[in-house]
């Protein structure tokens, strides 16, 4: 049983890798990356979020987080406000925002070809055994 578990956990590794490298490579058509993206992504979703909570959002350590907030900062893409305490709040720019837009447009383009091979009944089963994992509910 634990060859066909290593098997199915690798399998997961594999799509997943397969996807991030192509959305990686299709989003420097945009000026972005894909760390980048998922950031500014995160930001919408909260306007407001402290670093904490963008970093957890993200999967990524408030270090490497505030390191890529301070970049996306220097490109204008996201202003840091002070917030209540010593509290960093994260917003987008308008340039943010255009980025954004940009971006969900090569990612589903992108992500539509990662998932073709799955017809889309296959593609619904497939995200509600993955929320299921997860103890997620809800779609973004």
């Amino acid at each position: 049983m634990h060859g066909e578990l290593q098997e199915l956990g690798r399998a997961v590794k594999q799509a997943q890798y397969r996807q991030h490298r192509a959305l990686d490579s299709a989003l420097q058509a945009v000026g972005t990356t894909l760390a980048q993206w998922d950031a500014l992504r995160a930001i919408s979703r909260s306007p407001g979020a402290s670093a904490r909570e963008l970093a957890a959002a993200t999967f990524q350590t408030e270090q490497a987080f505030g390191t890529l907030a301070g970049r996306l900062a220097a490109q204008d893409l996201v202003e840091r406000r002070p917030g209540h305490g010593r509290r960093i709040e994260h917003h987008l720019t308008p340039a943010g925002e255009q980025v954004l837009s940009a971006g969900h447009k090569v990612a589903d383009e992108v992500l539509a070809a990662c998932f073709s091979p799955l017809p889309d009944a296959d593609r619904a089963t497939l995200l509600d055994l993955l929320r299921r994992l997860t103890g997620e509910r809800d779609a973004d």
